[in-house]
C-alpha cells in the first residue's frame, strides 16, 4: 500500500502518517523501486493502534511509551491514569456548568453587572451593594471596588476567592452595611487627586474608616506587616489608586493585620 492508501484505510491524513514517522512512532516501510513507501498489513495494524490510542486523549509521548511495551502492561497503566484525568475533567465541566448555569439565571434576569460575567457568590455581594443610598453621588471609588473584586473572582484560587467572598458576603448583610461602604468610598474619592502620604490626616481617617469595614477574615491572606502577597494581582490592585488612596489602603490594611495579632 501507498501512504494514500494506508491512510485511507485507518481512516487518517496522509500528513498524520508523515508526522507519526517524524515522531519516530510508525517505523518507515520498505520502499519500492521508484522509491515510493510500501506499507504492510502490520503497517497498518500499527497506524490503527496509533489512532485508537490518540483517541482515548493520550499524548504522543504516551503513546510512544505503550508501543515499546508489547506485553501491554504500561497500556493499562496509563489507560488507568487516563480515566482518572477524565474523571477529573468531568467534575470540571459540570462545576463550569454549574456556574454557566447561575450566570444564565442572572442573564435572563437583567442582573449581569458591567464587571460580569461572574460567579454566582460575587453576583449576590454585587447585589447587596448595587446602588448609592439615597443621598450618596455616584463612586468612581465603588466603580474601582467592583472592578477589582471581579479580578480577584477570576484569578484567585477557588479556596481563597470562597474564603474572601464568604466573609465579603457576611459583611454586606449586616445592617447598614451599604451606608457604612459608601461612606468609605467617599472619603477615598476625595483622594483621587491628591499627592500625599499617611501624615495628611484625610489619609489616616480614609484608613481607618476602610479598616473599619474589613472583615478580619481578610487578614489571613495578608503579610504580618498588612501587605498583600506578592505577584501581578498586588500590581493591579494598586495600580489605579492616586497616591493617597494607596497610602490610605495600605495603612488600612496594616490596620487589619495588626487587629488579627
Amino acid at each position: 500500500m501507498r501512504i494514500g492508501e494506508i491512510a485511507a484505510l485507518v481512516g487518517v491524513t496522509p500528513r498524520a502518517v508523515r508526522h507519526y514517522h517524524h515522531q519516530g512512532l510508525l517505523p518507515e516501510p520498505t520502499r519500492r523501486a521508484n522509491g515510493y513507501r510500501d506499507y504492510s498489513v502490520r503497517d497498518a495494524v500499527l497506524l490503527a493502534r496509533i489512532r485508537r490510542l490518540t483517541e482515548l486523549g493520550l499524548g504522543l509521548d504516551e503513546v510512544r511509551d505503550v508501543l515499546a511495551d508489547d506485553a501491554g502492561r504500561e497500556l493499562a497503566e496509563v489507560l488507568e491514569e487516563l480515566d482518572e484525568d477524565l474523571g477529573r475533567q468531568q467534575e470540571q465541566i459540570a462545576e463550569r456548568r454549574r456556574r454557566l448555569g447561575a450566570l444564565l439565571e442572572q442573564a435572563r434576569a437583567g442582573r449581569l453587572t458591567a464587571e460580569g460575567p461572574v460567579s454566582p457568590e460575587l453576583a449576590a455581594l454585587f447585589g447587596n451593594l448595587a446602588e448609592a443610598p439615597a443621598g450618596r453621588p455616584e463612586s468612581a471609588m465603588a466603580a474601582k471596588d467592583r472592578e477589582l473584586l471581579a479580578l480577584l473572582d477570576t484569578v484567585a484560587p477557588d479556596a481563597e476567592r470562597d474564603r474572601l467572598l464568604e466573609a465579603m458576603r457576611r459583611m454586606t448583610e449586616a445592617p447598614g452595611a451599604a451606608e457604612r461602604a459608601y461612606e468609605v468610598y467617599e472619603l477615598l474619592d476625595a483622594l483621587a487627586d491628591e499627592d500625599t502620604g499617611t501624615d495628611d490626616p484625610r489619609v489616616e481617617e480614609a484608613a481607618r474608616a476602610l479598616a473599619d469595614s474589613v472583615p478580619d477574615a481578610v487578614a489571613e491572606g495578608l503579610g504580618a506587616d498588612g501587605t498583600l502577597p506578592e505577584g501581578p494581582f498586588q500590581d493591579a490592585f494598586f495600580a489605579d489608586f492616586s497616591p493617597a488612596q494607596a497610602a490610605a489602603v495600605r495603612r488600612a490594611l496594616r490596620i487589619v493585620a495588626e487587629r488579627a495579632r
